[in-house]
Order: structure tokens, then sequence, then C-alpha cells
């Protein structure tokens, strides 16, 4: 799975912002605010990984046990995919 092509984050003010660019700006409207872990599983998912994967890259950047990335991960693709922002 990967985030669908037309967002693009950004570092303004000291957040993490995501926006649509280009034809996306037109279908979303808004912006998401990411914290600094849920900017880090974004940029783990700008190419197409697994979940498994994800998990992985956690636990190698975090001090934090697989359970719990896991959790974290899930729950960030459940977003991504309520707001329609990752092909499967």
């Amino acid at each position: 799975m990967k985030i669908k092509s037309g967002f693009a984050k950004r570092a303004i003010a000291g957040s993490n912002i995501v926006v649509p660019v280009g034809r996306k700006n037109a279908e979303f409207n808004g912006m998401i605010t990411l914290n600094d872990s849920a900017s880090f599983f974004w940029d783990c998912f700008c190419k197409d990984i697994t979940v498994d994967e994800a998990v992985k890259m956690v636990t190698d950047e975090y001090e934090v046990d697989e359970a719990r990335a896991r959790k974290d991960i899930e729950d960030f693709v459940k977003m991504l995919r309520d707001n329609d922002l990752i092909d499967e």
C-alpha cells in the first residue's frame, strides 16, 4: 500500500502539514496536521510497503515494542483509508 499521489507534506511553523496538490486540491478540501510519529508513518507509506514492513521501520527507528507499533500503524492506515488517501 502507498499514499496516493497528489499530496505533499511540508514543515510549516514547526508543524508537519499534508496538503492536496494539483487535481487532488479539487477532490480533498482541507489539510492534515501530523504529529512526529504520524509524519514518520506518512514517510514510510510514501513508498509501496506492507503494514509488517512499516512496523519493522518503526521498531528500528523508535524504542517501542512491536505490538504498540503495529496498533499505531494500523490506526494510521485506518485514517488513510477513511480519507481515501491510500492505494492498496
